[in-house]
């Protein structure tokens, strides 16, 4: 017999982390989860557990299109689309290339958007859908030196914020998860980035400052770890009616309320204390 509750879920960025967790959890929930990411050797345990893996890379048209093609031809319905594929490239604006910004751009935003472009008239024609996008702290308080990144997640609050009154009246709900720290291997890279793009510039001692900083910090344990996020997105999958904003993890909702609290450079200056000039 068919569960009647059963959604049909596509996830990006589903071979790690956040997006690993969230789709193995959702399979076992009763959904079917069509799990996608641009690493698909990394998700052969996925696969074992009934989830359908879809290879997609959302810098390229032409696979985001075959993907939802895929997931219509079989299931003829998208009933959740929770875009959580993204990454952080750290460095000074100065030094960061600007193929490397497009890119981040790309992945971040316009990627997301394009999916929803192509979903929103599905959900429409089936009168009812839930876009749940994966946006950050980093969407409204800025870390030194994570400029780009921190477009990137600004960006997916507007275009949320936007989206979700524009879907209003064809019963399409938006989501928003806002994590703070999570235990996950982006901070690492992150970090390996800022490193990278801050050799031999004016930014050098700072920049490597930060990148250690951040490396050590995404390496203790006192981060939240990915099933916190996995949580709250499930929450926002199944529940009736699902908040706007789910502010979760390690900080969140301290770092919201200073950034709010203290006047503009008190912040710069808190940020660059703790992450520019000292190392950990």
């Amino acid at each position: 017999m068919a569960n009647m509750n059963q959604k049909i879920i596509l996830i990006t960025g589903a071979s790690s982390g956040i997006g690993y967790t969230t789709a193995m959890a959702l399979s076992r929930q009763g959904h079917k989860v069509y799990a996608a990411a641009r690493r698909v050797e990394k998700m052969g345990v996925l696969h074992q557990q009934g989830v359908q893996i879809i290879k997609l890379d959302l810098t390229i048209e032409n696979s985001i299109e075959e993907a939802v093609a895929t997931i219509l031809d079989k299931e003829n319905r998208i009933d959740v689309l929770i875009n959580n594929a993204g990454y952080g490239y750290f460095g000074a604006i100065e030094n960061v290339d600007m193929e490397e910004a497009r890119r981040q751009l790309e992945v971040n935003v316009f990627g997301l958007a394009r999916l929803c472009q192509l979903i929103l008239p599905i959900m429409r024609k089936q009168g009812s859908g839930r876009i749940i996008n994966v946006s950050s702290v980093a969407g409204k308080s800025v870390l030194y030196f994570g400029g780009w990144y921190h477009v990137s997640k600004y960006a997916v609050e507007a275009f949320s914020d936007a989206l979700r009154m524009e879907m209003k009246p064809f019963g399409i709900d938006v989501v928003l998860i806002e994590p703070g720290g999570i235990k996950t291997e982006w901070g690492i890279i992150a970090a390996k980035h800022l490193a990278e793009s801050s050799k031999q510039t004016p930014y050098e001692q700072s920049g490597l400052h930060m990148a250690g900083s951040l490396d050590k910090v995404y390496r203790m344990d006192i981060l939240s770890k990915p099933e916190i996020v996995t949580k709250a997105i499930c929450k926002a999958v199944n529940t009736k009616h699902p908040h706007v904003r789910y502010c979760i993890g390690f900080a969140s909702k301290t770092i919201l309320f200073f950034h709010h609290l203290l006047p503009a450079r008190w912040w710069d200056a808190l940020m660059r204390t703790l992450f520019g000039k000292i190392k950990l």
